[in-house]
């Protein structure tokens, strides 16, 4: 070594010599080839130097100067080969140490190559192509150097078996296509040697700042690393990723270019025949799909190399040859540490092209979704009103095709190049493997084929136990809901068990296809692990009996890994299949939505004439919605205008709609409206009216075209055309502010908003909200009574500015100080004053006066047309009856005015109510959110990044102790023994394939029995495993699952004022669902590739111990990785979760509105909106999805750099006698690390995300309960208490919460047995809290209360409350039987019932009901009126035979007729028993014995009416008086 010079310390004289020429010195030659890559480094250092310099005091160059120069990818591609060539040059030359000028110009070479490509990139991404002129140079140099050196060689006759000539070969090759690149890009570039170079911008995209996600756009090594995304995973650390942060996506990515693309190739087709989903879809993303199967084949291909190393490598070893190396040796590729490095680099490859592969099908699913999301949306916008009226089209088909059947296509399209990739993979696998063993091999490879189909089936099986267990937690939610919103009358009358039974009962049926479901789960787990066991079991012991001898342990070996190849892909054979089927039926129903019926033409409103059903029926090809005020930009629809129709004068002036002959239809062909002759005259107000039922809104919606017309026309005078304000009867709500609701799109003024909300008499219910007009109302905001929903929608029709407003009945929700207050502020002054012409649909018919046009109905045609003085003088019958109509609404409306008043009062004190325990509930909820606001208040750093990255360990333990502590143990021992025993058995199979064949060795007699035992325990184990972690799951979901719904059934009321019932729900639905059904896979998939990881480093480490050197800074940079993955991978998964609700949302919400939004003309606007919120929710899938890849790459690679140490820590230690066969138990190992590495992560990450939901159940089960036990025993109560109904109540004192003011304050009073007592008093003096310190349902901290000698407080609760009865203001029904809502504890007799019903005057209606008592009863009772429902309640305390009835203003919703007979009954059925009455009126209780008024918390007066009304100046009277 001591003389190692460049030519090598050859002491001869020709290592020098020049006497036969220059160039014929290889060293010379050599010499020469160090030139150029000495001269690349010298002229770009400096430059490198002072570009890096000047930029590190600016910011680092920002994306939108990014460009790429033609030939980008060839030129990483070629540069990334030249770099292994190169190394394979300095391998090669190093062989031979001496010789210097062997490696000495390759490790230049190397050096330059890593240089260019650094230079080019910062060339790139400041774009200065001039500096490119030095790289050509470069490159022509190195081309002419290797060159003349190619051409020596030939000439001394080295030839292509050497590898130093093939080498060089290739290396001409690689400079001389990249000078060719180089001279494209000064070809297209027109730089250098041109006059005027040419003028790049970099794409539209990166030139909008808002653009983050920059895959399409960095270079090579960036796509294939993700390294793009490291400052955002990394910044994740220190604060959240927020929707601000991953800005928008590319344009090639956004649901509108997708949607173009889809919707031509779906066009496309339409003209030959019907037009298929699957062929669109292939001609829109095809390309993509087909990129993604050429990397999954390299990737597969490449996969196979593993276990061919793993043979050469320890065949190698076995051998251990004579090391001689000649000067030349010749192309050998079976040195062991070559094919380690090999092996490495073919690992590394491999890994790319896999996470290219998923990476490009993921973002054409994205694509897919996408595009498809709008093709629907597009088509909702279309949809014939009939069709969703008459039910062909429901809101829930709609919803699961966005929801479900997007979604499984998008998740087909992920798997779909599995489908072809995966057969083409186990052929060759078996082919290997025949190639290795023989016989044997395919004996073992059939076992794995055969039992694929029983796979499929468990996979079916699965699919169809988590159908039935959707149904059953449907079921039970809907059961939980109802208990949740009726909890209070639950709690009043003590029903609550009865109803937790029924849930309960339900729960049982849905655990038992649970449990049906972790049997199949388990079962699939299990077929997973003990296949490859049986295959390896089979191979084996075939191969001893049939060949009589044993594999080498070379063979074994390479079997063993690919055997561990070949069971992935016939698992996934089995989901790829099943998603295949699933993808079929959903392109299905898709195609049948698409093709469905689609409202009219819309030329009606361009003062066209209106196409009849006939007309479309001959041309079904072009029914087209088309929208005016949309730019082109989003002008979906092409159309065609049909021909303008020539204008009368007299009809543009005064009539706005004209309908002449209209018959017209809601689908079947009977007309629904026949023989329609109407004019709507311009800027006057049209009213209609006529009974229940005979077509006034369908008149509305045919002019506005949503009916299909049998024949006849429609006219519009050519200044409506625009568009119309509509307000619909069942009003429509956005999820969005109140102010955003009304205006609805249109530019905000205020003046013009200001005098709309006071027409609609807005302001003090909007006065009364948290945040005023910007409280988020609708499904997920805040709910609204009707009446306030309705007047939101009125307001919404004023505000635009249309010069058509539709009315359809909108008082029917109002009472009559707001309707009015609306006809006279809002349709007579605020519109008539506009001139816009006005339609209104009413029943109230004493505005008839004020109309200028009147339309009478009935039964579909009209019945009269005119002014009010005509219908007077023509057809006096019709207005006599009008009258008779109008004085009893008249005498109606004095007692009216009464209920009415206190309707709103009544709306708008549930209003309050609701915020103010919405301000008391968020004192309970900051105990929760502390966590999470500490985050954001702590912003030095150390505390949020341990805080955000730390493992919630105590939420995973509480999870795992309510599963049971014998099975946490049986898991946890189970899973390291089966562990133990994989390992023995490759262990033993080491040994025996080591044993020499000598005397020593033992024969095989002895191995194969051991061999089979341990693969039967090891398959034993895999089933008992797999049951074991399914079964825990189970468990801990009951226990959970049982706890939650008893603490929250017995939480004392409190708890559901200020809990918003949609987050008790979603710990009963979400949460609940991930309990059930996702943390048990997500558990054994993370405990399962833990202990593989964790036993493979263990084998390696056993067979190489100096491999633990390595492992130090391996293990750190696995930490690191996934502690910064997890945090993002949380955050986005969040963000993803969150921006997928308001899509769904939007979804729905357009299908409920479709007649609003068609009548505004708004569905360019709203078409915008979900184009919007598609993009949002993807771009946050498609980060997740870049998260997983940059987490998958790094874990794959780490896996890699496992593989090389393990492999030269063998190859070094083999020398020191480590038998081979170690070497391959090692290696094998060392190959499945880097499949579960990625696996550990992302399953801890899910498991982090999933015990959320965990948690949230928690915090419930703190809550605490009712007393429900009291100090006395049952027992000791008489059986008739109360028997005679006195009450005593002294110094009571009442608060809601130990925290809150009390709400009454030492009051004392005495009622009589039988008394009737009136209480009274303004809103929220703390009447309602009396009647629940009755029912002992508030904190009585003070005083007591004594019905018949006994203190309600010492009672048990169940006792107390099944002695009283009480009937609430708000009616609450169930679903079930009649008979149910009335007695649910099934103790009462038929005739009992009936009574009860005759004395509710319910007996008739409920006897011509079919089943009578068992008839149905819906959701919340919906098929009976308020009025009705009312009634029920108070049947349902009749049915009660208590001592004292408390009525809490239960009169509130029924009508004067109904009230009167009801104060009868009280009075006739209770006249023996006391009878408490709160009344909001103090007109129904002027009769009462008693009266007690209080005022602000404290009984201020206590007398009969009588002699309170004496006084002119007491309380009570001002109260009658002002009818407060």
């Amino acid at each position: 070594m001591a003389g190692l010079s460049f030519c090598g310390n050859n002491v001869t004289k020709n290592a020098y010599s020049v006497d036969t020429g220059m160039l014929n010195n290889g060293c010379f030659v050599d010499a020469l080839n160090l030139v150029p890559h000495v001269f690349l480094l010298f002229i770009t250092f400096p430059i490198l130097f002072i570009g890096w310099g000047s930029q590190s005091s600016k910011v680092q160059i920002h994306h939108n100067t990014w460009l790429h120069f033609p030939g980008h990818n060839l030129r990483w591609i070629l540069t990334f080969t030249l770099l292994f060539v190169h190394v394979c040059e300095i391998a090669e030359g190093i062989m031979d140490t001496n010789h210097l000028h062997l490696f000495m110009p390759a490790f230049m070479g190397f050096i330059a190559a890593t240089t260019s490509v650094v230079y080019y990139h910062n060339i790139e991404t400041s774009n200065f192509p001039k500096l490119l002129l030095a790289l050509f140079i470069y490159w022509v140099l190195a081309f002419i150097t290797k060159s003349i050196k190619l051409w020596k060689f030939a000439e001394y006759g080295v030839g292509v078996l050497h590898l130093r000539f093939c080498i060089t070969a290739l290396l001409v090759v690689l400079y001389g296509l990249l000078m060719a690149v180089e001279i494209n890009v000064i070809r297209v570039r027109r730089y250098v040697f041109f006059a005027n170079p040419q003028k790049v911008k970099p794409p539209e995209d990166l030139q909008d700042l808002g653009v983050r996600f920059l895959q399409p756009f960095v270079n090579l090594l960036s796509k294939a690393t993700y390294w793009w995304m490291n400052p955002l995973i990394i910044g994740a650390h220190k604060r959240p990723i927020e929707l601000k942060k991953i800005g928008k996506l590319p344009i090639a990515m956004r649901a509108l270019t997708n949607y173009l693309k889809l919707k031509d190739a779906y066009e496309d087709q339409r003209v030959k025949k019907a037009p298929s989903i699957w062929r669109s879809m292939y001609r829109a993303f095809g390309r993509p799909i087909l990129l993604s199967s050429t990397f999954r084949y390299l990737a597969d291909l490449l996969g196979f190399a593993g276990p061919l190393c793993i043979y050469g490598i320890v065949e190698h070893l076995n051998k251990k040859p004579a090391s001689t190396a000649p000067l030349f040796p010749t192309l050998s590729l079976s040195q062991p540490p070559l094919l380690a490095v090999l092996l490495f680099l073919a690992l590394v490859l491999q890994r790319t092209f896999l996470q290219a592969s998923y990476y490009v099908t993921i973002e054409t699913g994205i694509n897919l979704r996408g595009a498809l999301l709008a093709m629907i949306y597009n088509k909702i916008l279309r949809l014939s009103t009939s069709n969703m009226s008459m039910g062909e089209m429901t809101l829930g088909q709609i919803n699961n095709l966005v929801a479900i059947e997007t979604n499984q296509l998008m998740w087909f399209l992920f798997l779909c190049p599995n489908l072809w990739a995966m057969p083409v993979q186990i052929v060759m696998g078996v082919i290997l493997l025949y190639y290795l063993l023989g016989t044997s091999a395919l004996i073992g490879a059939s076992v794995i084929v055969l039992l694929a189909p029983v796979q499929y089936l468990i996979a079916t099986k699965l699919a169809d136990t988590q159908k039935s267990t959707l149904d059953q937690s449907t079921e039970r939610l809907k059961k939980t809901t109802e208990i949740l919103k009726g909890i209070k009358l639950l709690k009043l009358y003590a029903w609550e068990n009865i109803f937790c039974d029924s849930v309960e009962d339900t729960r049982g049926k849905e655990l038992t296809s649970l449990r049906t479901f972790a049997l199949y789960t388990s079962m699939s787990i299990f077929m997973n692990a003990a296949i490859p066991i049986a295959a390896v079991l089979v191979t084996f012991v075939s191969h001893a009996l049939i060949n009589k001898s044993k594999p080498s342990s070379s063979e074994a070996f390479a079997a063993l890994a690919l055997f561990h190849i070949l069971v992935t892909p016939l698992f996934l054979l089995s989901t790829v299949v099943r998603f295949a089927v699933k993808a079929m039926v959903s392109v299905q129903k898709l195609g049948e939505f698409l093709q469905s019926d689609e409202i009219g033409d819309d030329s009606w409103r361009n003062g066209d004439m209106s196409v009849s059903l006939e007309a479309c029926k001959k041309h079904p090809g072009t029914t087209k919605a088309i929208n005016r005020k949309q730019p082109l930009l989003y002008q979906m629809d092409n159309y065609e205008q049909p021909a303008r129709r020539p204008l009368r004068p007299n009809e543009t002036e005064d009539v706005a709609v004209k309908v002449n002959g209209g018959f017209f239809t809601w689908g079947s062909n009977l007309s629904t409206l026949s023989d329609i002759n109407i004019c709507i005259p311009t800027g006057q107000l049209t009213m209609i009216v006529g009974q229940v039922g005979c077509g006034k809104s369908s008149l509305l919606l045919a002019m506005l075209g949503e009916m299909q017309t049998l024949s006849g026309k429609v006219y519009w005078s050519n200044k409506n055309r625009y568009s119309v304000g509509y307000a619909t009867q069942k009003s429509w709500l956005l999820n969005a502010t109140v102010e955003d609701n009304i205006t609805f799109g249109s530019p905000f003024n205020k003046q013009r908003y200001k005098t709309v909300i006071d027409a609609c008499s807005l302001q003090p219910d909007v006065d009364l909200l948290p945040f005023g007009d910007q409280t988020e109302i609708g499904e997920r905001g805040i709910n609204l009574s009707g009446g306030q929903r309705q007047r939101i929608c009125v307001a919404r029709a004023l505000y635009q500015n249309t010069n058509i407003v539709f009315l359809d009945d909108p008082f029917s929700a109002l009472d009559i100080h707001l309707s009015d207050h609306l006809m006279q502020e809002g349709i007579l002054k605020f519109l008539q004053d506009d001139k816009r012409t006005v339609v209104l649909v009413t029943h109230k018919l004493q505005y008839l006066i004020h109309a200028d046009w009147i339309i009478a109905m009935k039964d579909g045609s009209v019945l009269r047309e005119g002014t009010l003085k005509d219908i007077q003088t023509h057809d006096v019958e019709l207005y006599e009856h009008w009258k008779t109509l109008m004085n009893r609404q008249d005498q109606e409306l004095e007692k009216d005015t009464e209920i009415d008043n206190c309707q709103t009062a009544l709306e708008r004190k549930t209003l309050r109510r609701a915020f103010y325990s919405r301000e008391a509930k968020n004192q309970v909820d900051d105990d929760e959110e502390e966590e999470e606001e500490e985050e954001e208040e702590d912003d030095n750093m150390s505390t949020t990044t341990s805080r955000r990255s730390k493992i919630p360990w105590r939420v995973c333990w509480q999870y795992l102790s309510s599963g049971g502590f014998l099975m946490v143990f049986l898991m946890v021992f189970s899973k390291l023994l089966k562990h133990s025993v994989m390992v023995a058995i490759d262990y033993w199979l080491a040994e025996w394939t080591a044993n020499g064949d000598g005397p020593a060795g033992l024969p095989d007699s002895y191995y194969v029995p051991v061999f089979i035992i341990l693969c039967g325990a090891g398959i034993a184990l895999c089933l008992i495993t797999s049951l074991t972690v399914e079964f825990l799951g189970l468990s801990a979901a009951t226990n959970l699952h049982h706890n939650l719904l008893n603490k929250i059934i017995h939480a004392p009321i409190r708890f559901f004022d200020v809990t918003p019932l949609g987050q008790i729900l979603n710990r009963f639905s979400a949460d609940t669902n991930i309990i059930d059904q996702h943390i048990p896979p997500t558990l054994e998939s993370l405990t399962r590739s833990t202990l593989l990881c964790l036993s493979a480093i263990g084998v390696i480490a056993f067979v190489t111990p100096s491999f633990l050197i390595a492992l130090i800074p391996l293990a750190v940079s696995f930490y690191f990785i996934q502690k910064y993955f997890r945090v993002a991978s949380k955050d986005l998964q969040d963000l993803d979760d969150s921006t997928q609700l308001p899509l769904l949302c939007h979804f729905s919400e357009t299908a409920e509105g479709l007649t609003t939004i068609r009548a505004f003309r708004h569905e360019s606007r709203f078409k915008q909106k979900m184009l919007e919120l598609t993009d949002t929710n993807n771009t946050a899938y498609l980060f997740l999805s870049a998260a997983n890849r940059w987490l998958e790459v790094r874990t794959d690679y780490l896996g890699a750099v496992i593989v090389l140490t393990a492999a030269v820590a063998s190859i070094w230690s083999s020398g020191k006698n480590l038998p081979s066969s170690m070497v391959g138990l090692g290696l094998t190992y060392a190959l499945t690390v880097t499949n579960y590495l990625n696996w550990v992560v992302r399953n801890l990450a899910d498991l982090e995300v999933q015990m959320a939901a965990v948690k949230k159940v928690n915090s419930f089960l703190s809550t605490e309960s009712e007393n429900y036990e009291g100090s006395m025993d049952t027992t000791q109560v008489p059986e008739d208490w109360p028997q005679h109904g006195e009450i005593k109540i002294q110094d009571l004192c009442v608060r809601y919460d130990p925290l809150l003011k009390p709400v009454l304050k030492h009051v004392n009073a005495y009622i009589n047995p039988g008394q009737k007592v009136g209480i009274c008093g303004r809103t929220g003096s703390g009447k309602s809290s009396l009647s629940l310190a009755f029912f002992n349902m508030v904190d009585v901290f003070e005083g007591r209360i004594i019905i018949d000698g006994i203190d309600i407080c010492k009672l048990p609760l169940q006792t107390l409350r099944s002695r009283l009865s009480i009937i609430l203001q708000d009616p609450v029904l169930f679903s079930g039987s009649i008979r149910f809502n009335l007695d649910p504890e099934r103790t009462c007799t038929d005739d009992r019932l009936w009574e009860a019903l005759e004395i509710a005057q319910l007996k008739n209606m409920v006897k011509a009901l079919s089943g009578g008592l068992d008839a149905v009863v819906t959701e919340g009772g919906e098929n009976f009126s308020v009025g009705q429902r009312q009634l029920f309640c108070l049947a349902r305390a009749f049915v009660r035979k208590s001592s004292i009835l408390i009525m809490d203003e239960a009169t509130a919703s029924i009508d004067m007729a109904t009230e009167n007979v009801l104060q009868k009954v009280v009075m006739t059925a209770f006249a023996d028993r006391t009878v408490v009455t709160i009344a909001h009126l103090v007109s129904s209780i002027l009769e009462a014995e008693q009266v007690l008024v209080f005022s602000a918390g404290q009984l201020v007066e206590c007398d009969s009416a009588v002699n309170l009304l004496a006084q002119q100046d007491s309380l009570f009277s001002v109260l009658v008086r002002t009818h407060k």
